[in-house]
């Protein structure tokens, strides 16, 4: 939706594909970081933008073994917004839809789903598209694949992705919210275990995060194991989390971290988790996504302005990402072995080195601040509009 709106801002033709009928549906990550809202600015959308329901955090705080640990302090990034944004993701769906419906050159299309691909020999000239209707064929100069780390796009390109690895699962839940209840935090750390509470408003997403194959122990041991689990984290859910009655209201999401060796082929470019799927940790990815969709309308709208781009254009969408991508996907690796299943002892109670350090040293709350809010290598809008 970022890259139709950057590309229909400076005249290119532009069809956006999307399958389902609507955006309301039940998204993971919600976080608008300060570099999506510096992009937000810059584009002149930020003061609509924000009068959407939403939360704000400047500072993001964990519970780790029962000590509440400030982790990233926000107030000090060089942006215009210092804090991070919690807002539904239907709901940035379709802010940037009707500002991009602005343009003439901008068209959506719901329920028009991806099935194949169309070659003329190796390079890649459309797609065949599922509607309500029939089947219909759509040719394009480039097809961009969008559809996450589950990809139908790459899948009929042949571009097979890398597995990098990660040793942990997400269960979600969802659990009705209370006045008061704890303030939004990055989340509960305990005895090598994490909690995380998403605030949806009148309700909390829930996410307790666990060893890869672990999934299976937990339901042997059953509900009412899981709620002490749940409690023993954040024990503010204690009068509630017999709400949690049945299996069918615990989802599990599978964590992948991996990226494509190659982003294109003639014809065709992935970017978002389609190009490299990310880890839930630190809540980057839709932010990577849309760092990507910058990147590649400031190298190739001009060029989509006149007809098809080249592989060398492509190629330079990949070479300008795959470095910040790399580096934030060895640190969720990191984070996932080190910091959320790390073993401890079941009855320490201390804080580890680095939360003693980040509660002892302010200063040092910047570092991740600047990692989570910003990352490596932000990109910033380069083409004006037309």
């Amino acid at each position: 939706m970022m890259l139709g709106f950057l590309l229909a801002r400076v005249g290119v033709d532009v069809l956006v594909l999307e399958k389902h009928a609507n955006f309301l549906r039940d998204f993971r990550g919600d976080t608008i970081h300060p570099s999506t809202l510096e992009l937000m600015h810059e584009l002149g959308l930020l003061d609509e933008f924000l009068q959407r329901p939403h939360q704000e955090v400047s500072e993001l705080r964990g519970v780790v073994n029962g000590h509440s640990v400030p982790i990233a302090d926000f107030s000090h990034l060089p942006t215009h917004c210092k804090f991070i944004a919690f807002m539904p993701q239907w709901d940035f769906l379709n802010f940037l839809s009707e500002q991009a419906q602005r343009f003439p050159s901008f068209e959506l299309r719901m329920e028009h789903e991806v099935v194949d691909l169309m070659f003329d020999r190796e390079r890649v000239i459309g797609a065949r598209v599922k509607t309500s209707r029939g089947t219909m064929e759509v040719r394009a100069d480039l097809l961009v694949g969008c559809d996450g780390r589950g990809s139908s796009v790459r899948d009929r390109a042949g571009l097979k992705p890398r597995e990098y690895g990660a040793p942990i699962v997400v269960i979600w839940m969802r659990i009705s919210k209370r006045e008061p209840d704890a303030e939004q935090t990055l989340g509960f750390f305990r005895h090598g275990k994490l909690l995380v509470l998403l605030d949806r408003g009148d309700y909390w997403q829930v996410g307790y995060v666990i060893s890869k194959g672990g999934f299976d122990a937990v339901k042997a041991r059953g509900l009412s194991a899981l709620q002490d689990e749940l409690v023993s984290m954040a024990d503010c859910l204690r009068d509630r989390v017999a709400e949690l009655d049945d299996w069918s209201k615990i989802k599990l999401l599978t964590v992948q971290i991996n990226r494509l060796p190659e982003w294109s082929r003639e014809g065709l470019l992935c970017i978002g988790d389609a190009a490299h799927a990310m880890s839930p940790a630190g809540g980057v990815g839709i932010n990577l996504a849309i760092q990507d969709a910058v990147a590649a309308a400031n190298l190739l709208a001009e060029k989509l302005r006149v007809g098809p781009v080249s592989m060398v254009d492509l190629r330079a969408v990949q070479e300008r990402r795959a470095w910040p991508t790399a580096v934030i996907q060895l640190m969720q690796t990191f984070v996932h072995r080190y910091v959320v299943t790390g073993q401890q002892r079941s009855g320490k109670t201390s804080l580890p080195l680095l939360p003693r350090l980040l509660q002892l040293f302010p200063l040092l709350r910047q570092l991740p601040a600047r990692f989570i809010g910003i990352g490596p290598r932000p990109e910033h809008i380069a083409s004006p509009v037309r």
